[in-house]
């Protein structure tokens, strides 16, 4: 029979890894409450007013679109780690990326890097995930700026948004596709310090992110990328209907899309304050008036970017709704 191991020689039980996902869970109720008091010092009544005239039902569907939304870009992203070599199952990769969204409200949405470090317990390195979700970001940007050009002719002012995210895109490929840039940054930082190291890492998921951007996947990419932004540019468009309003389809898509090119472009937390600041004076500009203008962009920004930052506090809360389990997925 073995003598027992003293007491004092126990190890400390490893810290669990959903202690990551339980910091989000504050940030993220903090920030929603701090929308429901933008909503408040706006103008709650009038929110309430346009809620009431686009009912229940109308709320179901412009929270469904949502989740279309959602799930286009799961499937992406679930393609980016098959091209990069992992396999994860739906599940486990499913509460990962849904876990992101609680840190959607970041400048760039950087924040939804977490899902890297998620991911590493499963094998994925960080190079290889933050590959695919600069992938993720390229391909979002791509189809908000297509998007946009559905109705910039009636808006020029708008255009040079549209211009500034293209040239972004365009260096973004330069980055991913220049050899001679990774070369000469590793041939640089060849230290041991920790700038040296973050900088080879940001050239090592570059030159992964190629493996992204084969043809076939890009076209599905870009495809998948197209249709989710779209689903929640047409919530726009039926949520201006509902509350009276006729607005072409086409330039209630753009005024969503410039407005999240704004956003994204003003490097806010969510592109809070740029966005719905443009989606406001863009309504204004088509006959709403500010008041309905300003409940129109509470509640659509409500049932996309703030429901999203809720299902991802779900899924990232001790107990969530898609349960990970945290194993090694082997190759």
């Amino acid at each position: 029979m073995r003598p027992s191991a003293p007491c004092a020689a126990a190890e400390t039980p490893p810290r669990s890894p959903d202690w990551r996902l339980r910091a989000l869970l504050w940030p993220g109720l903090l920030a929603i409450l701090g929308y429901l008091g933008f909503a408040l010092w706006s103008g709650w009544e009038n929110v309430a007013a346009a809620a009431r005239r686009v009912g229940l039902p109308g709320i179901g569907v412009i929270l469904g679109l949502s989740l279309v939304n959602y799930a286009l870009r799961f499937i992406r992203w679930q393609a980016y780690l098959a091209a990069l070599g992992h396999r994860i199952p739906w599940r486990p990769s499913l509460r990962i990326y849904l876990a992101g969204f609680a840190l959607t409200a970041t400048p760039g949405k950087a924040g939804e890097a977490l899902r890297g470090f998620m991911l590493k317990r499963l094998r994925v390195p960080l190079p290889d995930s933050f590959a695919a979700l600069l992938s993720e970001r390229l391909s979002d940007l791509m189809a908000v700026v297509l998007l946009a050009l559905a109705g910039l002719a009636a808006y020029p002012p708008a255009r040079w948004l549209a211009a500034m995210a293209a040239l972004g895109i365009l260096l973004v490929f330069i980055l991913i596709f220049s050899r001679r840039f990774h070369a000469g940054v590793e041939r640089r930082f060849r230290g041991e310090g920790r700038a040296a190291r973050l900088l080879r890492h940001f050239v090592q998921a570059l030159r992964q992110s190629r493996r992204c951007h084969s043809v076939r996947l890009f076209a599905g990419a870009s495809v998948l990328g197209l249709l989710a932004w779209f689903s929640e540019a047409f919530a726009l468009y039926l949520l201006i209907r509902w509350m009276g309003h006729a607005t072409p389809a086409a330039w209630a898509v753009s005024v969503y899309a410039v407005s999240m090119l704004a956003g994204a472009l003003s490097f806010m937390p969510g592109g809070l304050g740029g966005a719905e600041a443009v989606m406001g004076g863009l309504l204004v500009f088509s006959g709403m008036s500010g008041p309905e203008a300003i409940a129109a962009t509470v509640l659509i920004r409500a049932g996309t970017l703030w429901f999203a930052v809720f299902i991802g506090i779900a899924a990232a809360s001790p107990g969530g709704f898609v349960r990970t389990p945290y194993k090694k997925i082997e190759k």
